[in-house]
């Protein structure tokens, strides 16, 4: 099945409609008449007390199952406006700092906990590419809100990620984190949460032997299918759909500057390349006079480059950009979703900002040709977030399907 470009919500379960649930006898059974001359027995009147005892027992059941999707809808409402507000805090919570025994060694991590609560499900939170990791103010904002539902959140730092490449070692730091939370929660399985690039780096451990028996339910915000198709809209500015149709879109000038500083041997000389990785990253650190003084010592044509990617004037090395794109496209295979979801067994969840221009939408559209029959709970498409952060003025409707999504997703937290 492939999801339409402009479908909102995509593969979401249809609820019942109680109209629905309330069926006539088969046309295939005749109403019976009594026999000729047989006396009707009229219906006894219903007591005031069997009618309110009728009735408390149809609102017992709709709490019972109404109860839990209401509490969870409204975590989801104060979850999504603390993380929207750069203000908000976050009290009651028990935050730590540990060390993780991953494949690459020593890995630092965060928790969050409610305070003085045993025996609580846990999440591991997976950042995106980002200098700062773990101690980036959004990404510990949503940690903290997310905590507060009644979850131990883990966010581990994952240093491919932090150092702005997308590797298959983070892999087995996501997974690490997995078997650290499993351990301290005391259940068996975890969910898991990805933002960004860091998203499909979730699924593709969630999708791992090793793993997947260990994963309650997998989350993917913003997240890649296919990286080389990612890195070819920085250059191309060109969003390819499922369907086969294609639209041009804006990309953040970040991501082919990005593309750059991961494949500094295609754009500088030898003698260049340490002092113009340097430059570029402390550029990408918001360190702008130290990347201008590494940039300083760099051959002339190297740094009127630099001064080019500095400035996002990129036209004249967009054709270069397609061409370092196109000749590297098969080695991100390994990093990319597509195609390596086979083994997934935890239920689905993806989101997404309609104009997202960093990781184009059209990407969690694939994702979800991508995850296996049976296992997507919703794909949303939502015009009330950018890339990973919630803001503009929604309308009600695009608000109630944001919380509906987070609802869901705290509800299957809370049943770990």
């Amino acid at each position: 099945m492939h999801a339409s470009p402009r479908s909102l919500t995509t593969l979401a379960a249809t609820p019942l409609s109680p109209r629905s649930l309330m069926t006539s006898a088969p046309p295939s059974e005749p109403r019976l008449s009594p026999p000729a001359g047989a006396t009707r027995r009229l219906p006894t009147p219903m007591s005031r007390a069997t009618r309110f005892r009728l009735r408390l027992l149809v609102l017992v059941m709709l709490v019972l199952f109404a109860g839990p999707v209401l509490r969870d809808h409204r975590a989801a409402a104060t979850l999504l406006g603390r993380f929207s507000d750069a203000k908000a805090e976050v009290t009651g919570l028990d935050e730590g700092e540990i060390f993780l025994d991953a494949p690459r060694g020593k890995v630092r991590a965060r928790t969050f906990a409610p305070k003085g609560r045993a025996g609580l499900p846990g999440v591991v939170l997976v950042h995106g590419i980002q200098y700062q990791g773990i101690d980036e103010a959004r990404i510990t904002r949503f940690a903290r809100a997310f905590a507060d539902t009644g979850v131990v959140v883990l966010m581990p730092e994952i240093a491919e990620l932090s150092d702005y490449h997308v590797d298959p070692r983070s892999i087995g730091t996501v997974g690490a984190a997995i078997e650290a939370l499993r351990a301290r929660t005391g259940r068996d399985r975890v969910g898991l949460m990805g933002m960004s690039f860091g998203g499909g780096i979730a699924l593709l451990t969630a999708a791992r032997e090793e793993h997947r028996d260990h994963v309650g339910f997998v989350v993917a915000v913003g997240a890649h299918d296919d990286l080389a198709r990612t890195l070819r809209f920085f250059a191309t500015r060109t969003v390819g759909f499922p369907d086969g149709t294609a639209r041009t879109q804006r990309a953040h000038d970040y991501g082919a500057m990005v593309l750059v500083y991961n494949r500094v041997p295609d754009f500088f000389p030898e003698a260049d390349r340490e002092e113009a990785t340097l430059a570029l990253r402390a550029w990408l650190h918001e360190k702008r006079d130290i990347a201008r003084e590494h940039a300083k010592k760099t051959a002339p044509a190297s740094r009127d480059l630099l001064e080019e990617i500095f400035t996002t004037d990129l036209a004249g090395i967009r054709p270069e950009l397609r061409r370092i794109v196109e000749t590297h496209a098969g080695e991100d295979t390994g990093v990319s979703p597509h195609g390596h979801l086979e083994g997934l067994r935890a239920p689905v969840y993806l989101l997404h900002g309609e104009d997202d221009v960093v990781i184009p939408s059209a990407e969690t559209l694939w994702l979800a040709n991508d995850v296996p029959k049976g296992l997507l709970r919703e794909a949303l498409v939502s015009p009330a977030i950018r890339h990973v952060e919630v803001e503009g003025e929604p309308t009600l409707a695009q608000k109630w399907a944001l919380l509906r999504f987070m609802g869901r997703v705290i509800g299957e937290a809370r049943a770990l």
